[in-house]
């Protein structure tokens, strides 16, 4: 999560103890003496919010607020008022001010403000972000979620085997999209124009194989399971695959070098698939990309049932995020359909939780969070959770947390 604040006081002694304040709470404070000197570093796109006090000789903070509004109109602009000055700080909310504080303000006061802040801010920049995917063209950044090195791994990877077009393998663990992901290949690829023929592997004849891959003419076949494929079946798919009739994405969850050794699959498929793989990660391993994915889906959720998408909140993602998600992006789409239509699940409100469940629930975000912080540096996490390495790690085994999944 962002932690940038631009702190502008004309006061270099309360400046000072602001900034203090902000870095003993963990924020990257940036500090100006006035408009002109913050101005450089108020643009579109900054990722951070602005405190600002209200008088300041020359442009004020009125000016300041306008100013930031020009530029981004949702950048959250906290402006700091003195005594006496609530009727101007209320003229400010109308303004467009994210909020007011009355000097002298606790640190607890302004610290609260700025994290509703950033997180709001967070959220904007999150979304702008995707939005800019969807309007790229690219099918990868647009339809497959995840801000992880692991989900930009799998997008990179993708767009490689579609600019390959060889024969293809998609593995992955039950629930994590084989399917989708095939069907981004196909589309990322050159033949992307042509039929994308989707079929499960297990129980086709040699018939309806010769048939599925004239109907591609020329495209893509997708076989789900094709370890399951019969060996009469696999026969007479690679006589099709030699004609060129198609190109072959084959989607497993097992391993089929195993397989192979069981001669339940032919080794002249299984070292065609081979040369080309693709390996979608499991929630598990990146669960930094939970709150995109699941927005993702309760946005999709909300526009197939034509209702207004919920308000997914920072508690919302918090216990989604202490799950486990052993069903993977499917599970997390079947909870995003059943929180859009307001059927309460386990996953999204703490009632019927005991005690451990929910201490659980609370060690797992910390561990998550620290890692996020620190990069998935473990020894600098452990140290600022104040833990021994070895418990540290040993939490980390607990919940199935990896810091080389948190690297950027």
């Amino acid at each position: 999560m962002i932690r940038k604040v631009l702190l502008v006081d004309d006061d270099p002694a309360v400046r000072e103890a602001l900034g203090q304040t902000l870095e003993l709470a963990e924020f990257e404070a940036v500090t100006a003496g006035s408009f002109v000197e913050a101005k450089d570093r108020i643009a579109p796109g900054f990722d951070g919010v602005i405190v600002s006090d209200i008088r300041m000789p020359g442009r004020d903070g009125f000016h300041l607020l306008d100013y930031a509004r020009e530029q981004d109109a949702d950048l959250p602009v906290i402006l700091l008022t003195g005594e006496g000055d609530i009727p101007m700080a209320v003229r400010a909310m109308a303004a467009g001010a994210f909020d007011f504080l009355e000097k002298p303000c606790a640190p607890g006061d302004l610290t609260a403000v700025i994290e509703r802040a950033l997180r709001t801010r967070s959220l904007v920049l999150e979304n702008r972000r995707l939005k800019d995917q969807l309007e790229t063209g690219d099918p990868a950044a647009r339809l497959i979620f995840g801000v992880s090195r692991l989900a930009e791994g799998l997008r990179s990877r993708v767009r490689v085997a579609a600019q390959a077009g060889t024969d293809t393998l998609v593995s992955g663990a039950p629930g994590t999209g084989i399917p989708k992901v095939a069907e981004v290949i196909h589309m990322c690829s050159a033949r992307a124009k042509r039929p994308l023929e989707k079929r499960a592997a297990e129980g086709l004849t040699r018939a309806a194989v010769a048939e599925v891959m004239e109907a591609a003419q020329g495209g893509t076949v997708f076989l789900d399971e094709v370890g399951r494929l019969s060996t009469d079946a696999q026969m007479a798919l690679i006589d099709a695959l030699d004609a060129g009739q198609a190109r072959l994405i084959g989607g497993s969850t097992q391993e089929l070098s195993r397989a192979v050794e069981e001669g339940r699959l032919l080794a002249d498929l299984y070292y065609r698939l081979e040369v080309m793989q693709v390996r979608i990660p499991s929630i598990s391993e990146r669960p930094e990309d939970i709150p995109v994915m699941f927005r993702q889906y309760v946005a999709q959720a909300a526009e197939q049932a034509g209702l207004a998408a919920p308000e997914v909140t920072p508690d919302v993602i918090a216990r989604l995020m202490a799950q486990d998600w052993p069903g993977n992006a499917r599970a997390l789409m079947s909870a995003a359909m059943r929180f859009v239509l307001g059927l309460g699940d386990s996953e999204m409100r703490e009632e019927g939780l005991g005690l451990a469940e929910r201490m659980a629930q609370v060690e797992r975000s910390l561990l998550i969070e620290a890692l996020r912080k620190t990069g998935g540096q473990a020894s600098a996490a452990a140290q600022a959770l104040k833990l021994p390495r070895k418990t540290f790690y040993d939490k980390l085994g607990k919940y199935g947390l990896k810091p080389e999944s948190f690297r950027q």
